[in-house]
């Protein structure tokens, strides 16, 4: 569980992680669209796309986050999560455990109308 301090302290750590991480994966991205199918270079960057994701979602799971999709993490605050898609540039939404990404809210609203417990620590 995370409050909000928690969650912008790690902040800076999860989006280079993944900045990082994106940019690592980018010319694989773009070889997976030229190769020719059912080779073995296709095969083998198809492997490197794994292996990049994996260690990336790795990574993220070892700081306590949920990862919800490429480059997409939420911080679970007990009640919610604290929602983050790369590359957006700050922590800035919410959304409750049933909503969904579809569901997320700008958090500057969610603090203002509900006053989470999660948010004073």
């Amino acid at each position: 569980m995370f409050s909000l301090a928690e969650a912008r302290t790690l902040f800076p750590l999860v989006r280079g992680i993944t900045s990082r991480t994106a940019d690592e994966l980018a010319p694989v991205q773009r070889q997976l669209k030229v190769l020719p199918r059912r080779s073995q270079e296709l095969q083998a960057a198809e492997q490197r796309y794994q292996n990049i994701v994996s260690t990336w979602v790795n990574k993220m799971r070892r700081l306590g986050l949920v990862v919800k999709g490429l480059w997409l993490v939420d911080f679970d605050t007990g009640d919610g999560y604290l929602c983050w898609k790369y590359p957006e540039l700050k922590l800035g939404h919410y959304h409750g455990y049933d909503e969904g990404f579809a569901g997320r809210r700008p958090l500057d609203e969610v603090l203002e109308t509900l006053d989470p417990d999660w948010a004073r620590y």
